[in-house]
């Protein structure tokens, strides 16, 4: 798998630990999340709402080795050196990296106002 490949899986996972941690956040303290997940729905969030924090600290090591693959510098072996990482896969992992921070604030803004 190149490193191109696994940098972009990094970041996707990041961004769907994300999502679910803001999820968990909102599910019983937004009424609209109550209407679109409907009430079964909302029990069930509710009930893995524990789960939250480690699903920050989760993305956020999985942030921490996707921005690793992605400005490592290049190994060098028997002279020769491997291309310079791309600037678009560091694009795409700041884009992560920001939307993981609101996704994780506006879950952690709702879980601390709804205890």
């Amino acid at each position: 798998m190149s490193e191109k490949a696994r940098a972009v899986g990094v970041a996707s996972g990041a961004l769907g630990l994300g999502g679910f941690a803001a999820a968990l956040g909102l599910c019983c303290s937004v009424p609209w999340a109550v209407a679109l997940l409907g009430v079964t729905g909302a029990v069930f969030f509710a009930r893995l709402a524990f789960l939250m924090p480690y699903a920050l600290v989760g993305s956020i090591a999985l942030l921490v080795f996707g921005f690793w693959l992605a400005y490592r510098r290049p190994v060098c072996a028997t002279g020769v050196c491997e291309a310079p990482r791309s600037r678009t896969l560091q694009w795409i992992m700041w884009g992560a990296a920001i939307t993981v921070a609101g996704l994780g604030t506006v879950a952690w803004m709702y879980r601390v106002t709804t205890i």
